[in-house]
């Protein structure tokens, strides 16, 4: 059987294809990156009409990401998504607390989520940073209370927990008061592989492919 085996070539046939759904949105070539991974990760063409960012938020998290900044996740599945090459050219790093037991006693003895004990345990470290929510609501919840309460700002929220119990609201709430530059997917659609495509898509913007080759050890 005769089929394209090429990464590159499946990656530019993929985005060829996902063009159509982008290119009458009015966005910037950035912003079609990203809402193109989105729909390349999940292979749904709606996340074309289901995307959401505040003003110039693509822009202000590739400028984040180009000068350092790092990544807060809530979930593992959110930081192996996300490329370990392209963390590499700007030397990014990414963090998850999810596992980390003084995270889960915190939890418990507040009988709260440790999603929520995880970014709560971030706290300052936080600001001026990116955030990446992929599965838990009250993860996003509590990074816009403790940026609305406490002052600790993000440089952008990318925020897109899935599921049927808080998701879409919790986006919804992301939308409305969010202080801080934001990308999300309206609705109920949404999880880590969407999340990390957001980053990835970020953190590839301005990257020559010859760079991606030399810190992959292929130069």
């Amino acid at each position: 059987m005769d089929y394209v085996k090429n990464p590159k070539a499946i990656e530019d046939k993929s985005m060829e294809l996902i063009y159509p759904y982008v290119k009458d949105l009015n966005l910037t070539d950035d912003e079609i990156r990203v809402y193109s991974r989105t729909i390349h990760a999940s292979g749904d063409v709606d996340y074309a009409n289901l995307v959401r960012t505040s003003p110039n938020a693509v822009q202000k998290g590739i400028e984040a990401l180009q000068n350092g900044a790092d990544i807060f996740t809530d979930v593992e599945m959110v930081r192996t998504g996300i490329s370990k090459p392209a963390l590499k050219i700007h030397g990014n790093e990414v963090h998850c607390l999810i596992k980390d037991e003084k995270v889960a006693a915190m939890a418990k003895e507040l009988g709260v989520t440790r999603s929520i004990a995880a970014m709560r345990t971030f706290g300052k470290q936080l600001d001026g940073q990116v955030v990446a929510i992929g599965n838990a609501p009250t993860a996003l919840y509590e990074v816009l209370r403790l940026a609305l309460e406490e002052n600790i700002k993000p440089a952008l929220i990318v925020g897109i927990p899935v599921g049927f119990v808080g998701a879409a609201e919790s986006k919804d709430y992301l939308m409305e008061v969010s202080p801080v530059p934001y990308i999300t997917v309206k609705g109920n659609k949404g999880g880590s592989p969407i999340a990390a495509s957001v980053i990835n898509a970020l953190l590839y913007t301005g990257v020559k492919r010859d760079d991606m080759l030399f810190v992959q050890g292929k130069k």
